[in-house]
């Protein structure tokens, strides 16, 4: 079960309303206003979709990814490359902990800025995860 919202401050309902987080017995929740109807929804079903949409993309990516690291990081060594192709691979066991420990805050408030942007309908499915840098291969 996990313990924090991991993309608290990031989801918004269909209206682009932001969504709050609460805790209901030490369970996560965001909570959405359907027409004063608060509901809420366990945040960690909503956590794992976007996640893995972001995993997806990642891999689908994934050369691109390697080399943007590396120019971030202002290495281009076969070590360096091979460690980000390492942490790549791992990217399941990093989920399973980014679902119990969460973002910190200022990379919640760098991913905001950057666009992430997570939509749920009053259901809580996911109806959109608008990520920074992604092609929308709708328009």
């Amino acid at each position: 079960m996990a313990r924090v919202a991991v993309f608290e401050g990031l989801v918004a309902d269909e209206a682009d309303n932001a969504v709050n987080v609460t805790y209901i017995g030490g369970v996560p929740h965001y909570v959405v206003n359907d027409a004063g109807f608060l509901r809420h929804i366990p945040s960690e079903g909503i956590d794992q979709h976007v996640l893995n949409v972001i995993q997806e993309e990642v891999l689908q990516n994934r050369e691109a990814v390697v080399q943007g690291m590396l120019q971030f990081l202002g290495k281009d060594d076969l070590f360096t490359k091979a460690a980000i192709e390492a942490s790549l691979g791992q990217m399941p066991e990093n989920i399973k902990t980014l679902l119990n420990t969460g973002l910190p805050e200022d990379v919640r408030q760098w991913l905001g800025l950057m666009g992430l942007r997570v939509i749920i309908n009053v259901h809580g499915d996911v109806v959109k995860v608008v990520m920074p840098g992604a092609i929308d291969l709708d328009e």
